[in-house]
């Protein structure tokens, strides 16, 4: 592990170039070598987004900024050209200088465990030693904490934190809504006069209308005899009756024939029979 005062590895890394960067070659400039796990995702483009928005303030400083991770220099150059990062980012091939530093550390998330870089910011002098390490680092607000300690060392460090997390919380707080004030308590005897006419004007008026019609069928209906409340018997219905078919000419001369004959046979049978 590293701490303040102490020197800085003397390492070279390959930068997001393909090109071969020594530490040490930056002595006599301030130099802000921030770890960060992986390119492209949440937290790291934030910092780096934060740090790419202040790089003028730093450059005023006369203070070189390095970002470094164990993704390749093709990750790096694609997560460089996607935010437009100003600055160099170095690769810290197969994590060897992250456990060289005690910051590659186990982790755990949603009940999994992995090991990985622990977000970690270190301020090197001009003279190759370390002047500050913040350690566990929030990428919400962190460049804004870098330029304050190097403007006013640890303490404005730690003031500029903690201004910037009240001011994200109060940005979150929903604003709290106006109480009204309650009405004094009334009499029991005006609030149930009150209420005994709002009962009444409640009912629909056509349920009321329903309602009164139905008792004013119930008073006649006891009111008239027995006989005019029966129901009318219905009438049988008359089928319609056939009329007779009338038969042809011939055969009713026929039957008159037949008709006339049969008085003459009937008189011939009662006839006594005569002697000889």
């Amino acid at each position: 592990m590293f701490a303040a005062g102490l020197p800085f590895p003397d390492v070279t890394l390959l930068s997001d170039a393909d090109t071969p960067l020594a530490i040490a070659s930056l002595r006599g400039r301030t130099v802000v070598l921030y770890f960060y796990p992986k390119d492209d995702t949440s937290g790291c483009t934030m910092e780096s987004c934060e740090f790419r928005d202040l790089f003028p303030r730093f450059a005023s400083e006369d203070t070189v900024i390095l970002g470094i991770s164990p993704d390749g220099a093709a990750s790096h150059r694609k997560f460089k050209a996607k935010y437009n990062l100003p600055f160099t980012l170095l690769v810290d091939e197969n994590h060897a200088l992250a456990e060289q530093l005690g910051i590659w550390v186990q982790k755990s998330m949603y009940g999994n465990t992995y090991w990985g870089v622990q977000r970690t910011t270190v301020i090197i002098g001009a003279d190759g030693t370390v002047r500050h390490v913040f350690e566990k680092v929030n990428p919400a607000g962190h460049a804004e904490e870098v330029m304050a300690f190097l403007q006013g060392g640890a303490e404005a460090a730690v003031a500029a934190r903690a201004a910037f997390d009240a001011a994200a919380k109060a940005a979150t707080q929903v604003p709290a809504k106006a109480v009204t004030p309650k009405m004094p308590a009334k009499p029991r005897a005006k609030r149930a006069a009150k209420k005994a006419p709002k009962k009444v004007a409640r009912k629909p008026a056509k349920k009321a209308a329903k309602r009164a019609a139905k008792k004013a069928a119930k008073k006649l209906a006891k009111k008239q005899p027995a006989s005019a409340t029966k129901k009318p018997v219905k009438k049988p219905v008359k089928k319609p009756v056939k009329k007779p078919v009338k038969k042809p000419a011939k055969k009713r001369a026929k039957k008159a024939d037949r008709k006339a004959v049969k008085p003459a046979k009937r008189a011939a049978r009662r006839k006594p029979a005569t002697k000889k």
